[in-house]
């Protein structure tokens, strides 16, 4: 806010000095400047509020000031506590404070860095934005420092592990939920690949301790591994983040990336291949099939049950995706896998080199019918599961 004045002058002057500001003026008028919160940073608080993630201001501003532009932000309308309150206060004091204040104005550079080390003291996981040099010691000490890339300055920029290029709080937010898109795919990803290993092993496992013929020969299980787990497993790192992910409080730091629940799954699906794999082997035995056809039927078995748990993995907890436009690269992979099975089990250059036979349409129904049950198996666990954590929560 400025007050404009003005003083008349006795006669034209083409010069001033101090001397001349004295005596009366006449009042002009105010002229207020107004630099609104950006709609998206608006919009990014609220964001990051739904997703557990706490919002504080902490600035050089006078505590009025702050306050305003944090009822603007979405950050509430409780009182500040300024740095002078901050020297008066001890650390236990601070700490019963810290999680219902805000707002915290005309503090110096001391004080921010106490307030970092405050709430990383309550367990916190800070991330520090700041652009000027008062603001290094605290991104230094945060966990995540954040400079501005724009209006930051050299030290800012040095003393934080991330520099933001558009000098946007709503980046910010854009980054967070990457972060939990790729930890999530990752999760998909482990969970994918462990059960279908596990299926293999169960399935010689089995067959040594029983002293049974192998249902599947060593350089089979290569070529599962290098042309059907792996591939699948990438199309899962393309996954589109999940609906409620936004809305799913922080993960806390020090829990297992497979929680026992995770875990569980691994072995269900794991013994599931085993079963379709090693009963299918049997089956087509007993009706005098060759060996090779036998092993050929083995092999696909665990295919279309790694095809079917694909679609189930495509979400942790949400029901089964078959989407086309979400994820492009599965179902691209799926026909791949497809084409490349049936010059696995057809092709006289391939038969000959892992040891196959082509197999009767029966049988690749049957394969197909393996990987419905075991999407439907697995999206049961999912449904019971989920309504367990509603009741819990």
């Amino acid at each position: 806010m400025l007050g404009l004045a003005m003083r008349p002058l006795n006669a034209p002057q083409h010069e001033l000095n101090y001397s001349d500001l004295n005596g009366d003026y006449v009042l002009l008028g105010l002229v207020g400047m107004l630099d609104p919160p950006r709609e998206e940073a608006i919009a990014a608080i609220r964001h990051c509020h739904s997703a557990g993630i706490d919002v504080k201001m902490i600035t050089g501003d006078h505590a009025g000031t702050a306050c305003a532009i944090a009822q603007k932000l979405g950050l509430g309308d409780s009182a500040a506590l300024t740095g002078a309150d901050l020297d008066t206060l001890s650390d236990a004091e601070l700490d019963k404070l810290l999680p219902k204040t805000q707002v915290f104005a005309r503090t110096s550079p001391a004080h921010k860095l106490r307030l970092v080390e405050r709430l990383q003291a309550r367990g916190e996981r800070i991330a520090m934005t700041g652009d000027g040099v008062n603001d290094a010691p605290a991104l230094k000490r945060a966990d995540i420092g954040i400079a501005m890339g724009i209006k930051g300055t050299e030290a800012a920029k040095e003393a934080s592990q991330m520099v933001l290029a558009d000098d946007n709080f709503a980046t910010i937010t854009h980054a967070v939920e990457e972060g939990r898109r790729v930890y999530d795919n990752l999760k998909k990803s482990i969970l994918f690949i462990l059960p279908t290993n596990a299926g293999q092993s169960f399935t010689l496992l089995i067959a040594i301790m029983l002293g049974m013929t192998l249902p599947i020969t060593p350089l089979q299980i290569l070529w599962v591994n290098m042309i059907s787990a792996v591939t699948l497993a990438l199309a899962l790192a393309l996954e589109p983040a999940e609906a409620d992910l936004m809305q799913r409080p922080p993960r806390d730091p020090r829990s297992a990336l497979l929680s026992p629940g995770l875990l569980w799954r691994i072995v269900m699906v794991g013994l599931l291949m085993t079963l379709a794999s090693v009963g299918l082997f049997h089956l087509s035995q007993q009706q005098g099939w060759s060996l090779e056809a036998s092993r050929t039927l083995a092999v696909n078995a665990i295919i279309a049950c790694e095809i079917g748990y694909l679609f189930s993995s495509r979400s942790l907890l949400a029901p089964a995706s078959f989407s086309w436009r979400d994820n492009p690269m599965v179902w691209s992979m799926v026909l791949v896998i497809v084409a490349l099975q049936g010059l696995f089990s057809h092709l006289p250059l391939l038969q000959q080199l892992f040891g196959t036979q082509g197999m009767p349409a029966a049988a690749w129904g049957l394969c197909l019918l393996l990987a419905g049950l075991m999407c439907a198996v697995v999206e049961l666990e999912k449904l019971l599961t989920r309504q367990r954590v509603k009741r819990s929560g």
